[in-house]
């Protein structure tokens, strides 16, 4: 059996869905494209800064010849449902159920590398998951993996989109796999349900209208996204949701990103009062809990408002009055805008008295008082 067998036969072994492999040529292809992100300001900001970098496999690893690309499927339909009780919940994206998928993938490539090393002796490698220099959908379609959808992501015609990719450059010598021939075709599907208008149609997006990033950046948002994001406190996976190749995907392979119901769609109220530590110890193992406690929660006063959750006004009044985190004060003050369409006396002395240095939180509390006045 040949090394590229033995490899295929021990990612069966380690339960690791898909494995491809290409050359570690350059993917100077790529270039004007990225280039033409970055001068359009498209860009999120959490990619790998160095271009030249992102495109050259052997400015990492300069012994490069051969990346191999991998792929898990991940679920997304959760087994089970949450309690039902008195409170609205919000939701996480699929893509951040179970934990971290960083961790898991991880292991797996650690796995794989070592079992690799059982078979040829002095392996030159190394390995990323999301946050390496190369652009993982652009690597994995090249090793026939899938092709790059419209939305940017990489899709597969046994797992759709629901893919967590990872890759491991080598200085292996190994043939490599085929681009697949199938693709988008004319469907234009996650272009049309995209709420934001973020993807341009050719598998390229602008990153930073994406309400995956937006769930994701700091601050208080602008408000074009806030009634966009519903009732998502995290991520953003519509694009995927409507598209054709993930009809009737229902993959279960790793119990360890299974979504914990109750946390995966958990209680927008009580959320609201989780303090630091039980927000670690609750999320910490999630992939939405990168950010922190307190973009989180931000966004779950948003997803309040949207729901019309009336039930959140006294605890958005408790915000009001004693918070002092200026991102989560401006969001109260918008989503109190929202739902309380006749205030009282208290409610209205309650923000004119509200003092803040803060010029977004500022713009938001004399935005509600110009609201509720002219009603």
């Amino acid at each position: 059996m040949d090394i590229k067998s033995q490899i295929i036969k021990l990612a069966e072994e380690l339960n690791i869905q898909k494995i491809g492999f290409t050359k570690a040529d350059d993917f100077e292809y790529m270039r004007k494209s990225l280039v033409d992100q970055k001068e359009k300001g498209h860009n999120s900001g959490f990619e790998h800064k160095n271009i030249d970098e992102r495109l050259d496999p052997k400015l990492t690893l300069p012994s490069a010849k051969t990346i191999i690309s991998v792929a898990l499927a991940y679920p997304n339909k959760l087994q089970g449902r949450p309690d039902k009780t008195e409170f609205r919940r919000g939701s996480f994206a699929r893509a951040s159920w179970g934990i971290d998928y960083h961790h898991i993938m991880q292991k797996k490539l650690d796995a794989l590398i070592e079992g690799i090393n059982e078979i040829i002796n002095g392996l030159d490698y190394e390995a990323f998951v999301d946050t390496g220099p190369l652009i993982d959908v652009v690597v994995a379609a090249r090793a026939g993996l899938g092709f790059i959808g419209k939305n940017g992501l990489l899709v597969t015609k046994e797992f759709g989109s629901y893919v967590y990719l990872g890759e491991i450059i080598t200085s292996l010598e190994i043939e490599a796999d085929k681009p697949v021939e199938y693709g988008c075709g004319d469907c234009n599907r996650c272009i049309d349900f995209c709420p934001t208008d973020a993807l341009i149609g050719d598998g390229k997006m602008n990153a930073k209208k994406c309400l995956s990033f937006q769930t994701q950046n700091k601050g208080i948002l602008q408000e074009e996204y806030r009634q966009k994001m519903k009732t998502i406190i995290y991520g953003c996976d519509i694009c995927q949701m409507v598209c054709p190749y993930n009809k009737g995907i229902d993959s279960h392979f790793h119990p360890e990103m299974e979504g914990d119901p109750e946390l995966v769609q958990p209680e927008l109220i009580p959320f609201l009062d989780l303090t630091n530590r039980q927000f670690k110890e609750k999320y910490g193992h999630l992939a939405g809990s990168w950010r922190g406690r307190n973009v989180l929660q931000r966004n779950a006063i948003y997803a309040l408002a949207n729901a019309n959750d009336k039930s959140a006004i006294p605890k958005l009044l408790e915000i009001v009055d004693s918070t002092q985190n200026q991102v989560l004060l401006g969001s109260a003050f918008w989503a109190l805008g929202r739902l309380v369409k006749e205030p009282n006396q208290d409610m209205i002395n309650l923000v004119e008295d509200r003092d803040t240095d803060d010029e977004q939180a500022k713009q938001e509390r004399e935005n509600l008082l110009y609201l509720w006045y002219s009603r």
